[in-house]
């Protein structure tokens, strides 16, 4: 989700769940170390609970980083060895570290001794000709060793020899059984899935095997469905969202981004995938894709393109 879930669509998506652990893009240890770090890893306190999701191979750097980001005041470390993208690989970092399930876990212990935050790992199957029933338990059991605290896994091969990362998302088949295995294996070990989940009705039927579900381009592509995530994943439906304030609270939050010198399109450029299905959604896009882009935009805009929705046909809906 690099380039995806940065700080403007975590905002824009805790004002849908209350409840849902959101995660960043991944952010390199390089980066986080030598970088802009309160361009790279700085967050609106609304955002919590909030995850920082780190790549590097580096023991000492993925320490270092996840150090840094304890001080930010994130509520979890996260190891990405599963993403394919070409820049991970010529870094040596991403899902070829599933080869190298010890070097994974040197990294594990290091960021265990930088900080009091939960550990977690992130990973596939396998990778390449990888058997994933030895693959997977290889790693798995390398990073329990080394203390991590949850594994999430995309319940697909990646193959990054002779697949884009685009094709690495749809093209290898998903093996969800090899991931409740895992699970099995380690009752008492937090492990959650990822992969291919498109709908909370999906998300229900694997949080009867799973500890946790995670959605990535669902939840981008069509935002709305986090609407129902506290009613029917954390059983409370006490507070439904009320979509006139979520457009006022984005209108506030990009008055205070353009205040500060960004743009309008930074923020509305996340809020597209809302209301797919719904009367009026086509114009709502039009709207925030042409309008919002240009550099005099405000947070009109937003307000323009809601009244466009009908908003009654979303409440029925959920």
């Amino acid at each position: 989700m690099i380039d995806w879930t940065d700080r403007h669509c975590r905002y824009l998506h805790r004002q849908l769940t209350r409840h849902a652990l959101l995660y960043t893009e991944m952010i390199v240890d390089e980066a986080a170390i030598n970088g802009d770090r309160q361009r790279l890893l700085g967050f609106d306190d609304a955002e919590h609970p909030v995850a920082l999701q780190l790549g590097g191979s580096v023991p000492d750097k993925m320490a270092e980083a996840a150090r840094i980001g304890t001080g930010f005041g994130y509520d979890e470390i996260n190891m990405n060895v599963g993403c394919p993208s070409d820049r991970v690989q010529s870094g040596t970092f991403g899902a070829c570290l599933m080869r190298d399930p010890d070097l994974v876990a040197r990294c594990v212990a290091a960021m265990k001794a930088a900080t009091d935050l939960p550990v977690t790992v992130k990973c596939r199957i396998g990778v390449d000709d990888q058997d994933p029933e030895i693959a997977l338990s290889e790693l798995a059991a390398k990073v329990v060793d080394a203390g991590v605290d949850g594994i999430w896994v995309h319940a697909r091969k990646a193959w990054l020899q002779g697949l884009s990362p685009k094709e690495n998302r749809d093209i290898p088949p998903l093996d969800y059984d090899r991931v409740h295995r895992l699970k099995a294996d380690y009752p008492n070990l937090f492990i959650g899935i990822n992969g291919g989940i498109g709908d909370l009705n999906q998300a229900v039927e694997q949080l009867g095997h799973m500890d946790g579900v995670m959605l990535g381009r669902a939840a981008y592509h069509n935002a709305s469905l986090l609407a129902d995530v506290d009613a029917r994943i954390f059983a409370d439906p006490s507070k439904p969202v009320d979509w006139a304030n979520i457009r006022d609270t984005m209108m506030d939050y990009a008055a205070r981004h353009i205040a500060s010198g960004g743009r309008l399109g930074h923020v509305t450029r996340h809020m597209v995938g809302l209301f797919q299905g719904i009367p009026g959604a086509r114009r709502y896009r039009q709207i925030l894709s042409s309008e919002a882009t240009r550099p005099e935009a405000g947070p009109e805009v937003i307000a323009k393109a809601f009244d466009e929705v009908d908003l009654s046909a979303l409440v029925a809906a959920a």
